[in-house]
């Protein structure tokens, strides 16, 4: 495991190579009231100043209430992302404070103690001592960034998990990107991880030693010579990887790569869904109560139309997708395939009278087989995508070929079905080809990350949850 912190002194930017292991952060505690200042009172120091998660600090403090207890309390945020009706607008952090310890002055008011810093976003902190919503004194601490790599090699196709803590929240502190060998990967975020990312990338190119490097970016892309920024102590990170010569650690099967589960679902209706999500194709059983005996019934399925760039804009629609009869008890059952649409949420009804049911149906987004497999540089083939969405958040892919960002793709014209055609590049060897999900566009201004590649997809997408697909394609001699 490789493991390296990001500095800065007399504004020289640097990397620091640990061998030992680090120390164990700890949890943020119960949460404590914000508190305000009535006129400082008291000294207050920390120390150290800065450090990583799981830093060890000590806190001193003179001239307070003497016998008198007081809250030691971390002051941070809580991120959330802004999506509302398919919409992306941004994020956004409010203020909260978590209890480290209760601590209590001498005779003379004195007191002393030591905590261990919390895995939380990176950069400046206030630690303080508080009673209720009455701060006394407070200091500030500031969290350094730290990466690792793990393993720190391997032949190619190996899984390389990349660890990010440390992450900020504020403006030039939040936007962090991947680079492979000088190519540009992607981009992290923290916004509901509290500045802590893991992902995993492939090892790929030729066998020996390549490059990854951490740098921030405001707008899109790293912004290259930070150090001449208004930020200018802000790290940036080079890790190693050795790729060694060895088998290929190759993808799972494509169908292994679909969702078995899938977070933040909308809520069910009196129409009951077996399975409540499913890919395109596949079987669903949708059932109800409370219907006229012997009745034929239709199974409305509700979809959007349209896009966003053709100047007509979209609009609601919905058609029959199965027809059943209710049973003497008034059940009913419909069965039928998941149809080649957009992914996200469908809405279902059946109208019995003057009323309708209603339930709701999420198609997942999956992946068909490489039509070609093998083949010399040059060699056209296509990857092929199914139940791709139509928000800001879902209706993008982004294409990434050996760890390098190559383009995106768009699936709302297209009723969520995509095809990307592809030419093989590269060495003789095995090349792998990732589809990240990504935010089409939004009204936030900063940081800007529209059209790039999330690589912290898995634990930090706004709106909707959704997977990466990973493909190998093998380049042999002409």
């Amino acid at each position: 495991m490789t493991r390296v912190l990001g500095a800065a002194v007399r504004g020289v930017l640097f990397v620091i190579a640990l061998l030992a292991p680090a120390a164990s952060a700890a949890q943020l505690g119960p949460d404590a009231p914000l508190a305000t200042p009535h006129g400082f009172v008291g000294r207050m120091t920390v120390s150290p100043e800065r450090g990583p998660p799981g830093t060890p600090v000590r806190v001193t403090a003179e001239g307070l209430p003497a016998d008198t207890d007081f809250q030691l309390v971390w002051r941070t945020v809580k991120g959330r992302w802004k999506v509302a009706q398919a919409e992306y607008h941004g994020r956004e952090y409010t203020p909260a404070a978590f209890e480290i310890a209760t601590v209590r002055t001498d005779a003379a008011g004195r007191l002393a103690a030591t905590f261990t810093v919390p895995e939380d976003f990176g950069f400046l902190h206030d630690v303080a001592l508080q009673q209720g919503e009455r701060l006394f004194i407070q200091a500030g601490f500031s969290v350094d960034m730290s990466v690792t790599l793990s393993p720190a090699s391997g032949p190619v196709g190996t899984p390389i998990k990349v660890e990010v803590k440390g992450i900020g929240w504020r403006p030039l502190e939040s936007s962090w990107m991947l680079l492979y060998d000088n190519n540009f990967t992607g981009w992290i975020s923290t916004v509901t991880t509290s500045g802590s990312a893991t992902f995993t990338i492939p090892a790929s190119g030729r066998p020996g030693l390549h490059l990854l490097e951490v740098l921030h970016g405001e707008f899109t892309f790293p912004y290259r010579n930070m150090q001449q920024s208004p930020e200018g102590e802000r790290p940036r990170f080079a890790l190693r990887f050795n790729l060694t010569p060895g088998a290929p650690v190759l993808p799972p099967p494509i169908e292994e790569q679909a969702q078995q589960s899938v977070q933040r679902l909308p809520a069910p209706g009196a129409l009951a869904v077996a399975p409540p999500f499913a890919g395109v194709g596949q079987p669903v059983m949708v059932s109800g109560a409370g219907f006229a005996p012997g009745k034929r019934y239709a199974l409305e399925w509700t979809t959007v139309i349209g896009n966003r760039v053709g100047g007509r804009g979209w609009n609601e629609a919905s058609r029959p997708v199965a027809e059943a009869v209710a049973d003497p008890s008034g059940r009913i059952e419909f069965h039928f395939a998941v149809p080649d649409d957009l992914g996200g949420a469908h809405a279902l009804s059946v109208e019995n009278g003057a009323e309708n049911q209603t339930g709701s149906f999420w198609i997942k987004p999956t992946a068909l087989l490489l039509d070609v497999e093998h083949g010399p540089a040059g060699t056209p083939f296509t990857v092929h995508l199914k139940g791709v969405g139509w928000t800001e958040t879902a209706n993008i892919y982004t294409a990434v070929y050996d760890n390098s960002y190559i383009g995106y793709v768009c699936a709302f014209n297209s009723q969520g079905d995509v095809e990307i055609p592809l030419l093989a590049t590269g060495d003789p060897g095995w090349h792998f080809i990732d589809l990240y999900p990504a935010i089409y566009r939004g009204d936030e201004q900063r940081p800007r990350n529209f059209l790039i590649p999330q690589l912290t997809y898995a634990t930090d997408h706004p709106g909707e949850d959704l997977p990466r697909f990973r493909f190998a394609f093998e380049v042999t001699e002409e």
